[in-house]
């Protein structure tokens, strides 16, 4: 592994850390509720790969650059932040998927449309990331926090029975 890992590669990393997390979560809290014996197979391997993929990225985090070797306060627990989270990595899966839909259309009235939610879903996700940012759960500009938060939110759902 390298000594340091390149900004961009840093952010990547967190960007699936922090959605696969997310889903995890998702998927562990819902298991319980599942009657369909195929779709708690399904739940069972999706949870299995998505803690496989969380573990092996989180020896990465070790490499990230870091503006400051200052000790990161602990982080205070707010369970609005994991539901806010999840309206960012709704509202940015959205913008990706408008994005690809509208390179995909020759319809005129429908690229039309399809560019009115995308611009509709860019709005959505800046309001879910100033209302994180406003109340500190995502703290963008600080790198080090922000991974911290990842580790510390990624051990939480590894930790998660289900």
């Amino acid at each position: 592994m390298p000594k340091t890992l390149g900004w961009h590669e840093t952010l990547e990393i967190h960007e699936l850390v922090a959605s696969q997390t997310n889903c995890l979560t998702k998927c562990k809290a819902s298991f319980k509720n599942l009657k369909d014996a195929q779709l708690k197979e399904l739940y069972t391997f999706s949870i299995q790969t998505l803690e496989n993929n969380i573990r092996e990225l989180l020896p990465f985090y070790k490499s990230a650059p870091r503006l400051e070797e200052d000790e990161v306060e602990e982080i205070r627990e707010v369970d609005t932040g994991y539901f806010a989270g999840e309206l960012l990595s709704s509202s940015k899966s959205a913008i990706k998927n408008y994005a690809a839909a509208i390179t995909e259309t020759a319809t005129p009235a429908l690229k039309t449309l399809l560019t009115r939610h995308l611009n509709g879903a860019i709005d959505w996700h800046t309001r879910v990331f100033n209302y994180m940012y406003q109340n500190g759960q995502y703290p963008a500009y600080n790198l080090s926090q922000l991974l911290s938060n990842d580790v510390k939110n990624a051990n939480k759902a590894l930790k998660m029975k289900y």
